[in-house]
C-alpha cells in the first residue's frame, strides 16, 4: 500500500521557529512533523511512502523520515504546481496501481487510515474525504431576552463539518487531478455531480501546525500524550465511518 504526503510548505508564517526547515520537518518534541503521520501510515499497513516536495528538498526528507518503517521516496516539483498538480506529479512514482492515500504532512493528525480506506471501497467512490467538526477558536457569549449578557463558555466544536485534507484516492480520481492547480476547485466539484465523492467523519485529532503558536499546541499535545513518542501503534484510531 501506498501514500503520498503533500510536504511542499515553506512554514513562512513561523518564522525564526521553524529553523529553516520545510514546514513538514519543523522539530515537535525532537522529531520532524512528518514523521508522525509516517509512523501512522506505517502501522496502517502503508509500507511506501512518497513525499510530494519542493525541488532540492527531496534528499532531506528521504534522511529525515528514514527508518520508521517504510519506505520514502521524493518526489521533487520542478515548479509550484499546486495542491492538485502535486498530488498528480508525485503519483507517477507509485509502484503500484490502486488506492492510494493522500495527506499533508505539516498536521497532528490520528485517523483510522484502515478505516478510511475501508470506507472508501465498501462506497466504491472515486475519491473519499476525511471531514471533522474542529474546536471552535471563539468563545460564546450568552445573552438572554432583552441581551442582558448572562455569562460565557467555550465555543466547543464547530457545528458543521471541515474537510481535514486526508483522502483515499483510486485510479480514476487520480487520473482527474489538474497538472497544475488545486483538486478542491477543479476535480472534487466534477465529483460531486457525480455523486462520486463521499466522506468519513473523523472525530479524534487534527491539529494544524501553521503559527507559533500552533507549534506550541502541538508541542504540549505530544508532551501530554507520551503514546505519541512511544510509537504510533499506540495512538487511539479516532475516525469512523
Amino acid at each position: 500500500m501506498e501514500a503520498i504526503l503533500l510536504a511542499g510548505g515553506k512554514a513562512e508564517r513561523l518564522g525564526n521557529a521553524a529553523e529553516g526547515r520545510p514546514k513538514a520537518l519543523v522539530q515537535v518534541a525532537g522529531k520532524p512533523l512528518a514523521a508522525y503521520q509516517v509512523g501512522l501510515l506505517a502501522a496502517a499497513g502503508v509500507d511506501r511512502v512518497i513525499v510530494s516536495c519542493a525541488a532540492g528538498q527531496g534528499g532531506v526528507f528521504e534522511r529525515e523520515l528514514a527508518g520508521l518503517g517504510v519506505e520514502v521516496v521524493a518526489a521533487e516539483e520542478p515548479e509550484r504546481l499546486g495542491r492538485g498538480g502535486g498530488i498528480r506529479f508525485a503519483s507517477a512514482e507509485r509502484s503500484e496501481s490502486g488506492d492510494v492515500l493522500v495527506l499533508n504532512g505539516d498536521e497532528l493528525i490520528d485517523v483510522d487510515f484502515a478505516a478510511l480506506l475501508r470506507r472508501h471501497r465498501e462506497t466504491g467512490a472515486a475519491a473519499t474525504i476525511t471531514v471533522a467538526r474542529p474546536q471552535s477558536p471563539f468563545g460564546l457569549v450568552e445573552l438572554d431576552d432583552t441581551d442582558v449578557v448572562t455569562g460565557f463558555r467555550e465555543g466547543g466544536r464547530v457545528p458543521y463539518w471541515v474537510n481535514c485534507g486526508v483522502y483515499a484516492f483510486s485510479e480514476e480520481a487520480l487520473a482527474r487531478l489538474p497538472e497544475r492547480g488545486d483538486h478542491e476547485t477543479t476535480t472534487f466539484p466534477e465529483l460531486v455531480a457525480e455523486r462520486q465523492l463521499r466522506a468519513f467523519r473523523h472525530d479524534g485529532l487534527w491539529l494544524t501546525v501553521n503559527t507559533p503558536k500552533d507549534l506550541r499546541r502541538a508541542e504540549e499535545h505530544v508532551a501530554a500524550h507520551p503514546e505519541w513518542l512511544a510509537g504510533s501503534g499506540a495512538l487511539r484510531s479516532g475516525g469512523s465511518a
